[in-house]
């Protein structure tokens, strides 16, 4: 009996493996090939730093509307997510987000609410880009490949404005607020088709569905993680490395059989580990945390909820910046002033003085992010450490960081010169660096350190997986002929 369940257990274990294979091979290919284009070519977003070289300076002569009363304008009734001050064309603006991700435009010169652009301002804000050559509007589109996800609902519809440049590059503006959302160019839009787009099961007809789309890939990288689940399993069943097969042979397959075999084995622990973050990615049934701070957490560091930083302005602020954002910090309001290369300062918004932020009044804002916790650890990191480094972004040091002793082990990253959280860390995010950042990228501090190191070992990974997909592929079609083939022959 047992011996008969063993038997009919491997029979299932091959059956599964050959014909879900058959079905998912491609699948497995294009994971591989479009791995390695994205290490190289990520999916178009705007940085804060493109944003900003886009930006001309504030003209502060034209200020003359105060942030409580935008705010009073705008409706804000607590304190928003964002408050920012920049140009709009050449009319200065206060730009206001919510945490509900709704957005308002409000004029600091008139303070009139401003709920959409023309063409030809469209035209004028692209021509403040550092790429543009002769900018012009191709046309207004509600979403399509680059812009799909919901990020950007809150700006639809967006113009789509061409520079004009040897790059082909191409801006997308909101047609409601006059802001700068999104910007491509020709390399990206070109690679993506062979990286992002068929990595991520991202064509435009399915992601606009974000449920939709959620659902289809949890369940077919699932699938594929049960392919290389039983394909590891057999791989090691069929392994003879002291009681050989004829040869001397550790696999009794020849040609693409035998590829498929050694090449499952030594990749095989990766493509498992590929297959399984890649899953978790998708933070099925939500158990992981998110990055960021929450709103009680950003009302408690701020000391503050009223909407209100600063009834009037008594200076101009320093010339040559492009952004003011407005925060409070621990009870104490700021204006952090970017210049078009991403450096900021902090002044008072009620004079403009420039002033500085001391190490010991961001502890002390940053020890009410957690009331029920005390803090364990407060450190200047003057090095990046396993859950706050640089991969594929850039991050900035010195930077604080502050632990909790509660339950989950809270940790908050906090820019010196700003005070702004800038990464979060508990239980459930650092078991999210480790499942899915390390399993999926193998962004390990030595590979990173070594970026060539990082670089060898993906490509040689991948090249793995793509010859165990590329043998499965053939293997698999040669299987389907086989019928047609006794059809024709009888």
């Amino acid at each position: 009996m047992r011996r008969a369940l063993i038997r009919r257990g491997r029979r299932w274990l091959h059956v599964i493996h050959r014909w879900i294979g058959i079905a998912t091979c491609l699948l497995f290919a294009m994971w591989f090939v479009s791995g390695v284009v994205m290490m190289y070519v990520a999916f178009p977003q705007l940085t804060g730093k493109e944003r900003r070289a886009a930006l001309p300076p504030i003209a502060w002569d034209r200020v003359h509307v105060a942030p409580d009363r935008a705010m009073a304008i705008a409706g804000v009734t607590s304190y928003p997510r964002d408050l920012s001050l920049v140009m709009l064309d050449d009319m200065p603006v206060y730009r206001l987000s919510d945490w509900n991700g709704a957005r308002k435009t409000i004029s600091a010169t008139d303070g009139h609410l401003i709920d959409g652009i023309t063409p030809e301002q469209a035209v004028a804000i692209a021509r403040q880009h550092p790429d543009a050559v002769y900018p012009r509007v191709i046309g207004t589109i509600e979403r399509d490949q680059w812009s799909v996800t919901a990020r950007y609902d809150s700006l639809r519809p967006l113009y789509l404005v061409s520079l004009g440049d040897e790059e082909g590059s191409e801006l997308y503006i909101s047609a409601r607020t006059g802001e700068l959302a999104l910007d491509t160019n020709r390399r990206e839009r070109v690679w993506n088709w062979l990286g992002s787009i068929p990595h991520w099961i991202y064509p435009t007809v399915l992601r606009k569905d974000g449920a939709t789309w959620r659902l289809v890939v949890l369940w077919l990288s699932g699938i594929c993680l049960v392919v290389a689940v039983t394909g590891f399993w057999i791989g090691i069943l069929r392994l003879r490395l002291r009681r050989r097969y004829a040869a001397d042979a550790i696999t009794p397959h020849r040609g693409w059989m035998a590829w498929h075999h050694i090449a499952g084995l030594i990749g095989g622990i990766f493509v498992m580990t590929w297959m399984f973050s890649g899953w978790l990615s998708l933070n099925p049934g939500g158990y992981f945390a998110g990055p960021g701070p929450t709103r009680e957490m950003a009302e408690r560091y701020a000391g503050h909820d009223a909407p209100r930083i600063v009834a009037t302005f008594r200076s101009t602020p320093p010339s040559g910046a492009v952004e003011a954002r407005f925060v409070w910090l621990g009870g104490r309001t700021l204006m952090l002033l970017a210049d078009r290369d991403g450096h900021e300062i902090a002044a008072d918004p009620a004079t403009g003085a420039a002033t500085t932020l001391s190490d010991d009044e961001i502890f002390a804002a940053a020890a009410a992010l957690l009331p029920d916790a005390r803090v364990a650890e407060r450190l200047r990191l003057n090095d990046f450490d396993s859950y706050y480094y640089p991969h594929h972004n850039e991050r900035a040091l010195p930077v604080l960081r502050v632990d909790f002793d509660d339950a989950a082990r809270s940790r908050f990253y906090i820019d010196p010169r700003t005070g702004d959280i800038v990464g979060r860390s508990d239980d459930s995010r650092r078991t999210y660096r480790w499942l899915f950042n390390a399993l999926h990228s193998l962004d390990f501090a030595l590979l990173l350190r070594h970026r060539p190191a990082w670089d060898t070992v993906m490509v040689l990974l991948s090249l793995v997986g793509i010859i165990v997909s590329t043998s499965g592929i053939v293997i698999g079609w040669r299987r389907l002929r086989r019928p047609a083939i006794a059809r024709g022959r009888a």
